[in-house]
């Protein structure tokens, strides 16, 4: 919305700092971080007001669990509101790529906070029918993926392009927005198997998207994509200014989510958070990096998968419990060395999937 202060500036004054977008994405940062500081702790008492007894704690969970009772959930509303304000103030909004993210990220948000309310109402841990949820996130991504699809340059529509590799891209047809669902919908559900422990899931999501935002810049710009041997997606750039948001808003959720959290995100945070990485992946055509930025994703993932799937086989475990951050704390490590540990994996798969811009 700021952007239109660029019509006042005359090429040298203090208005045409809105026609940068690294300007922008500063100033959606710190809207986003006040937004969180400002009305965090209102909201926090909102929410224990309403929902009462708090999050339902599974009975089958770590017993340093049960300490946590009565914590209230749908923080999430905090993240999401904090980086939509920021986003529609300052990224330019004749932008699909900011309304396709945008739109996944809200409607990934609704899915959950109709999860959470489930939950607190009835006080179980049985919220949305798992199928309902998945059907519905099939067609939000559905959407995304064919928008996308049209709005990519000619050369690149339906293309799925490999990292490392230059200028080798694999026709998918319309294979591309099957594809595109399996990314947005995996990456929400990867991101709600995360969020188990304080502050486990939002760091590792930040760090994600601030690489995101920075390969979305990055491939938005023809001098980077010529430099870096990349392709080169018109309008992504300004997914540069959500991603900052996200970063902005997550500190601010943060502030209260740090052990002992004040509140929970829930699903309202976490699928609409993993929608929204897995949109800007689709968006930049990075869809495979996702993989290796989010990685402690996938594995959260693929553990719960590998479990369940060995179970029925055999009758057996392969963790002493699923997601794979409860397997350690069944084996005694202490919920702070966990979740630091995995920021710390996360941020080096970060580290390597930047990397990937420039190995070619």
């Amino acid at each position: 919305m700021l952007y239109w202060l660029t019509a006042l500036s005359d090429g040298g004054d203090f208005f045409n700092l809105f026609r940068y977008i690294t300007f922008r994405a500063g100033g959606a940062f710190m809207t986003a971080l006040l937004f969180g500081f400002i009305f965090g702790k209102p909201l926090i008492n909102v929410l224990r007001r309403k929902q009462g007894k708090g999050q339902p704690i599974r009975d089958d969970g770590p017993e340093s669990h049960f300490a946590k009772a009565g914590t209230p959930t749908m923080g999430g509303l905090l993240i999401v509101g904090a980086l939509v304000t920021a986003t529609l103030l300052w990224a330019r909004l004749d932008n699909v790529f900011v309304w396709v993210v945008l739109g996944v990220t809200l409607s990934f948000a609704l899915i959950g906070f109709a999860d959470d309310y489930a939950k607190v109402t009835k006080q179980s841990t049985a919220g949305v029918s798992g199928r309902v949820r998945l059907v519905l996130g099939f067609v939000i991504a559905g959407v995304a993926a064919y928008i996308c699809a049209r709005v990519h340059p000619e050369a690149l529509q339906n293309q799925l392009a490999l990292p490392v590799f230059k200028d080798f891209l694999i026709n998918l047809g319309w294979f591309f927005v099957p594809f595109g669902i399996v990314v947005i919908v995996g990456a929400a559900n990867a991101v709600n198997l995360t969020d188990g422990l304080d502050g486990l899931a939002i760091m590792p999501v930040m760090i994600a998207a601030v690489t995101l935002g920075i390969i979305a810049y990055a491939v938005g710009r023809v001098d980077f994509t010529e430099y870096l041997d990349v392709h080169y997606v018109p309008g992504t750039g300004e997914l540069l200014i959500f991603t900052s948001a996200l970063f902005g808003g997550g500190l601010g959720f943060l502030w209260y989510n740090a052990p002992p959290a004040a509140v929970f995100m829930g699903d309202t945070g976490s699928l609409a958070l993993g929608g929204a990485l897995g949109a800007i992946a689709v968006a930049t055509k990075h869809e495979l990096v996702l993989a290796i930025v989010g990685g402690l994703f996938v594995v959260e993932a693929l553990s719960v998968i590998i479990q369940v799937l060995y179970f029925k086989r055999t009758g057996k475990r392969v963790f002493l419990m699923a997601p794979i951050h409860h397997h350690y704390e069944k084996k005694g490590w202490a919920e702070p060395q966990i979740v630091i540990r995995f920021w710390i994996i996360s941020l080096i798969l970060a580290m390597i999937g930047l990397a990937t811009l420039k190995v070619r």
